[in-house]
């Protein structure tokens, strides 16, 4: 029986159009997903939209139109940008969907009858941009940290759920590592949050915030947006919302993460799946932010990168590449169109794409044909299936580049370009033609456009030399 590998993405929220931080987290989720079916796992990819609350029903009404018209043109873009990326996820979720909605509504039921929802008095300050309760601790000179505004102070009647219920069984559930932390300070960060602020029971509906799933006994509340939203890890594997009904590939073995939700999603999230009678997720990977010379991107300082610009100036496959290598995954990264440029020079164009094009042209040059063995590096194989289990996306890369390097340097110490006897220069060329072989079957999951054709040239008997893989900057 083949091995089951499910992987999501946060869902994204549709204030706004895709960034690149979207892109980082989906490409590097993408990969993970395209290396487990390689490796022959069964394997489910699911990314999607969250469409509620009251940041949404704000901007539709700044644009001037509906709520579902607003995040039907959102979701739509960011379907297209997964589309343009090659992003091969199984399913692409709404939080708008009939399916989805109905099975929230029985999950809170479930978590109501079991005495986990209660409905209480409310008072706290609260950050729309967050969609969060936060506390004084929080906050940085009476702002949040994330959005640079004063929350406001909220009261109103609310469906409490009782998180602090489920401190002492989670706190050592992450302990134990039966739920996953990476990387390993961000575990200490979740364990320092429990140890000294611990888990207090939350708002689970907004009475006044009417784009939301209603409360299904009280059609006056909405669901809260995150409870709403943790469930599409659920019901976008065809959850019905019944208490113990375990989902095909639940539990998720990897949940991609940018660092701002990893609190909500170690603490609210598989409090959630306890109170519904579920394995809690078997790892949460938290990757870090973007940053230009240092400084976070935002368009009044003019240094965002857009997606649809890197795709623009490197292709598909080169902005992929450039995404996963740029730093070590985990971690934040300080990107500019320089370094971009440069990268992309130095490992694309004249590291892969030249090392292609100088073996190809002279095995086609001197008529030489090869039978080559697709995959045949066991060591090369082994190192890479290590990295990309553990994570570390940007190290397996390291490791296929230096075989590239490896490959070079064999060819200018033998240079077969000035040898006259044909099956002398074959001798020099086979093995480094069997490099690139392997090579591209290994980054399949990273660059599939650019490794497949390299693939189908490399399995010819007699191997032509092709057009540039990637032109110079």
């Amino acid at each position: 029986m083949k091995n089951k590998f499910y992987i999501t993405t946060p869902i994204y929220y549709v204030n706004a159009q895709p960034h690149l931080g979207h892109t980082y987290t989906t490409v590097a989720a993408d990969v993970l997903a395209r290396f487990h079916r390689m490796i022959g796992e069964e394997t489910f990819f699911l990314t999607g939209t969250d469409e509620h609350g009251a940041k949404i029903a704000e901007k539709a009404g700044e644009a001037g139109v509906e709520p579902q018209k607003f995040v039907d043109e959102v979701a739509n873009s960011f379907q297209i940008a997964w589309k343009e990326l090659n992003i091969s996820n199984d399913r692409f979720i709404r939080t708008t969907e009939t399916d989805h909605k109905r099975s929230v509504q029985r999950a809170m039921e479930v978590m109501y009858a079991k005495g986990d929802i209660y409905k209480a008095k409310y008072e706290g300050l609260y950050c729309q941009g967050c969609e969060q309760f936060k506390n004084e601790k929080d906050l940085v000179e009476g702002k949040c940290s994330d959005h640079k505004t004063v929350p406001q102070w909220m009261s109103e009647e609310a469906y409490m759920f009782k998180l602090s219920k489920y401190q002492d069984e989670l706190l050592k559930k992450i302990q134990d590592d039966e739920l996953m932390i990476h990387p390993v300070e961000k575990k200490n960060e979740v364990l320092s949050f429990y140890n000294q602020q611990g888990l207090k029971d939350i708002a689970f509906s907004r009475e006044k915030v009417k784009w939301g799933i209603p409360v299904p006994w009280d059609k006056d509340h909405t669901i809260y947006v995150w409870a709403d939203a943790f469930l599409n890890y659920l019901t976008g594997l065809g959850w019905k919302g019944e208490e113990g009904e375990l989902p095909e590939f639940w539990p998720a073995d990897v949940q991609l993460i940018g660092k701002d939700i990893l609190r909500v999603h170690a603490t609210i999230w598989p409090a959630m799946l306890l109170s519904l009678g579920l394995p809690v997720q078997k790892q949460l990977f938290t990757h870090g932010f973007f940053l230009s010379e240092g400084q976070k991107m935002s368009k009044s300082l003019g240094n965002v990168i857009a997606p649809e610009d890197l795709v623009k100036k490197y292709g598909v496959d080169g902005t992929r590449y450039l995404l996963m290598s740029a730093t070590t995954f985990g971690n934040d990264g300080d990107i500019t169109w320089k370094y971009l440029d440069e990268k992309y020079n130095a490992d694309l164009a004249n590291g892969l794409g030249n090392l292609v094009a100088r073996v190809s042209n002279l095995l086609e040059k001197n008529s030489i044909e090869l039978e080559l063995k697709i995959n045949s590096d066991k060591e090369l194989y082994d190192t890479v299936l290590e990295k990309m289990n553990a994570i570390n996306i940007d190290e397996a890369l390291k490791i296929i580049w230096r075989k590239i390097a490896e490959s070079d340097e064999w060819l200018s110490e033998h240079k077969p370009w000035k040898l006259e006897e044909k099956e002398e220069i074959k001798k020099v060329l086979a093995p480094i033609a069997q490099n690139i072989l392997n090579i591209s079957y290994l980054l399949l999951p990273f660059m599939p456009m650019v490794a497949e054709k390299i693939i189908k040239q490399f399995s010819q008997t007699q191997i032509s030399k092709s057009e540039s893989l990637f032109p110079r900057i």
